[in-house]
């Protein structure tokens, strides 16, 4: 499947500075055309996962992936979210070809957050013609939360995301994955699609676990 039989969808999504748009199977070719808010950068205690629009071009020509813009009226991104397979080397990859994937990233630029774009993002995201057919999981790890710009604990950023994913079918998994595990707020969740056979859901189960059945 190739990511140009994704297809490119919107929503409005109303904001008090006036509406903005959440835009899901964005290409490479209309997002070089947009311009990319300047809070997506560093700050003391945080980085944003994507500094550069143009990380987000290349992923949106990956095979299959699924980029969401979140833009002003003016076609400036203030919000993006990313739905990929993992890399080859990661554990979830044996599960076999096309079998995973993974909420890369959610972000929504910090004067923007207010108007809950990330639950749109989100919505968005899942808007995958295979989508029933694949285990879609998201980790969640604290040293990458921007704890300062939202004033959160991290358990309390860590019951936002179990909020928000749980609303879209993903549940909490436990896991040994050796950089999941590393602090007691990371977070493993979950959504195994309709069509997923018995027998990848079983795989699953102990793939958590780096078992080899």
């Amino acid at each position: 499947m190739n990511v140009c039989n994704l297809p490119s969808r919107e929503i409005p999504w109303p904001n008090a500075n006036g509406q903005l748009r959440i835009r899901c199977g964005c290409h490479p070719e209309e997002i070089r055309g947009y311009t990319f808010d300047a809070q997506f950068g560093s700050y003391a205690h945080f980085r944003s996962l994507y500094t550069k629009r143009e990380t987000l071009e290349t992923i949106a020509g990956h095979d299959g992936a699924n980029v969401v813009l979140a833009l002003t009226d003016n076609n400036h991104i203030i919000g993006f979210g990313v739905l990929d397979f993992p890399e080859p080397n990661e554990r979830w990859a044996r599960l076999g070809a096309k079998r995973m994937m993974e909420v890369k990233a959610i972000e929504v630029c910090r004067d923007f957050r207010a108007a809950r774009v990330a639950s749109g993002i989100l919505e968005m995201l899942l808007r995958h013609p295979q989508l029933e057919k694949m285990i879609v999981y998201m980790v969640g790890y604290s040293w990458t939360w921007d704890l300062d710009g939202t004033g959160k604990t991290p358990q309390a950023y860590r019951n936002i995301l179990l909020r928000l994913f749980a609303r879209h079918g993903f549940v909490e998994m436990q896991t040994n994955e050796p950089n999941i595990c590393l602090k007691s707020e990371n977070l493993f969740m979950a959504r195994v699609g309709k069509e997923v056979p018995d027998d990848i859901i079983q795989k699953f189960k102990w793939l958590r676990f780096g078992v080899r059945p």
